[in-house]
């Protein structure tokens, strides 16, 4: 095992130092420009290269060529984010974003939070990749924008939508092994002044056995699945229906309507003698207004809500059911106060409700919050020397825990032959989750918030047709709830440093794509104790991912490689989950205009491994799609 992921981690840097110098030699007219916009770091829009943070976005080519089947899959090994996944496609997947605690990322759709305000997880498993138009990702602290919860950062996902004038429609099939089928469709209608949207998406597998350990009822000791030996060994499948419809209407010169809604519905088998089968339902409504009435100055106002509801099962009768709500408003200013200068201003209303139906622990609860921030940008002096500010400061007041102020202050230096220098310091909180106050029996109503400080270098260089980065952070966290045994409940018994490294570089040139990111993780438990001064559970030291696609005419390959170091998956560090390294290989053939013919082999050298002690991993997959997008046609 040991070899295996050393290798892929020793050779990774290389590949990223070639990645830096290969570009030196290539021409400004033949590189491809790595430029993008995104929202999501400051709230407005802003070039990835101006933003003070460390920032990616995934954009639908890239989902595209992708081997991934689920929005967990697309994100492993990428830089500074960790997935656990328990069994396969579908399964619970919980991401842990540069070393920070799995329900410390916050997520958007379309700009609505999503996320469980019992468990306090997004159920990214479920949000299918077929409605996906783009994924921005944005690491570190973003509490003073965008309140709770964003301590290891923010991650928002935005649905497709049509562009420019006319009739976009596409649609794909695939099929592969464990008897994986997926389907799905589209089509935008626009006008001069907007247009409507539909997508469609559907997916099924027969899925894996996940569970590789049992549990001892005489012991109480043994596996996560949680079931008595010989019995569950079987395949836990997966089943996914979902769609999205959007409108957006231009009624007059300065404004513009938007409403769009997104709702996946699924069936989930697992391995539980309690508990072995799930109906879920995603769901996000949500609608805006954006109204521009001068120059320099744009307001708009935002109403949205996250269903996710979950009704559990022992074959078909019923055990248990956890419907949560979230409600969200949001009001925001921007105002142009001089060139390259922009004040923003907003409030932000948040409502989570729960109702936990169960026949030993039942409980509601609802609590609000309102958040009032101002945010500067500023940019000053001259195109070769300069230097970018982003001040951001924001008040919290929460039913339950009262008032709460994070801010964030980021400064940034653009120097000759493309050098960009940058150094932020942030703080941020979370609210404890409802299960961790009320749940009956293992539940503690005097849990405090967790609240975090993080700092952070950066030095970037770019060029024609290539960029490469490196981050360097620091964060504590304190107050960390986590399960403290002499009470036999949560709480805020823990304080934690983490420390880590991120490089990432990208490089163009002709037919020739090379991505590769490298993670150097340090956690450390500082509390008082027994585990003082142990590591953090379920996060790798080490991580990498490199990916190389080349294009051939009508026929594009490409290679993706994923590497991992060992990590442990409990607070002692005495379970250990092996680090592990896959292979996925591609190749892509548009035999048409707008159609093409996509052959996928997932874990190519067919790896066993685990991400969470106790739940298997699927081994060599394979898939073959078609897909037809006449927009591809004249490319």
């Amino acid at each position: 095992m040991k070899p295996a992921v050393l290798y892929p981690l020793s050779v990774a840097p290389l590949a990223l130092a070639l990645a830096a110098a290969l570009p030196l030699s290539a021409r400004a007219d033949d590189a491809k420009t790595l430029d993008r916009l995104i929202v999501t770091a400051t709230r407005t829009p802003i070039s990835v290269d101006d933003a003070l943070a460390a920032v990616e976005v995934i954009d639908r080519a890239e989902i595209d060529a992708s081997s991934a089947h689920s929005l967990p899959e697309l994100l492993r090994g990428r830089a500074g984010i960790t997935l656990v996944n328990q069994g396969g496609l579908g399964k619970l997947s919980t991401l842990f974003m540069r070393g920070t605690e799995s329900d410390h990322t916050l997520v958007l759709v379309d700009g609505v939070r999503i996320g469980s305000p019992t468990s306090g997880l997004a159920s990214l498993q479920d949000i299918p990749l077929a409605l996906i138009d783009h994924i921005e990702i944005v690491r570190g602290p973003r509490s003073s924008l965008y309140g709770a919860d964003a301590i290891g950062g923010v991650i928002q996902i935005f649905t497709r939508r049509g562009e420019g004038q006319g009739e976009q429609a596409r649609a794909r099939i695939a099929a592969g092994s464990h008897g994986l089928r997926e389907a799905s469709a589209g089509i935008d209608l626009r006008g001069a002044r907007g247009g409507v949207g539909v997508d469609m998406a559907y997916q099924r597998t027969d899925g894996i056995n996940a569970c590789s350990g049992f549990y001892d009822p005489l012991t109480w000791q043994g596996a996560g699945c949680f079931i008595v030996p010989g019995t569950h060994l079987d395949r836990d499948g997966y089943r996914n229906r979902s769609a999205s419809l959007r409108a957006d209407f231009a009624p007059a010169d300065g404004w513009q309507l938007d409403a769009h809604a997104f709702r996946a519905e699924g069936h989930n088998d697992y391995d539980g003698d309690y508990v072995d089968n799930s109906d879920i339902v995603q769901q996000v409504v949500a609608g805006s207004a954006r109204w521009i009435p001068m120059q320099d100055v744009q307001i708009s106002l935002r109403l949205g809500r996250n269903l996710d509801d979950s009704r559990n099962y022992l074959g078909k009768v019923f055990s248990n059911r956890f419907a949560t709500w979230r409600d969200n408003a949001s009001l925001q200013g921007d105002i142009g106060v001089a060139e390259h200068q922009q004040l923003s201003v907003g409030f932000d209303w948040l409502r989570d409700a729960a109702n936990v139906s169960d026949p030993w622990a039942p409980f509601s609860a609802r609590r609000g919050n309102r958040g009032v921030f101002a945010e500067y940008l500023g940019q000053f002096g001259a195109a070769d020397a300069r230097q970018h500010v982003q001040f951001s400061l924001r008040h919290d007041d929460n039913d339950q825990f009262g008032g709460h102020t994070t801010g964030t202050l980021a400064w940034g230096m653009t120097l000759p032959a493309g050098w960009r220098v940058s150094a932020s310091h942030g703080t941020a909180f979370k609210a404890p989750t409802f299960n961790e106050l009320y749940y009956p029996g293992f539940s503690n109503p005097l849990l405090r918030p967790e609240v975090a400080r993080s700092s952070e270098l950066e030095l970037a260089r770019s060029g024609a047709g290539w960029q490469v980065q490196a981050n360097a952070y620091q964060t504590r966290v304190r107050d960390l709830i986590a399960y403290d045994a002499t009470l036999g409940k949560p709480g805020n018994l823990d304080s934690a440093r983490i420390r880590g490294l991120e490089l990432t570089g990208e490089w163009q040139q002709d037919d020739w794509t090379a991505r590769g990111q490298l993670g150097w993780l340090q956690t450390r438990n500082e509390s008082a104790g027994a585990n003082h001064g142990k590591t953090l559970p379920r996060r790798p030291g080490r991580s990498a991912r490199l990916t190389l696609e080349r294009r051939l005419g009508d026929v594009t390959v490409g290679v993706t490689g994923i590497a991992e170091a060992a990590r442990w998956d409990d607070v002692a560090n005495t379970l250990r989950v092996g680090g592990y390294g896959t292979l996925d290989a591609r190749v892509a053939w548009r035999f048409a205009p707008g159609w093409t013919l996509q052959a996928n082999v997932s874990n190519a050298l067919d790896k066993r491994y685990e991400t969470s002690a106790w739940y298997n991993q699927p081994g060599r997959e394979y898939t073959l799609s078609l897909r037809w997008q006449p927009a591809d046609a004249g490319r």
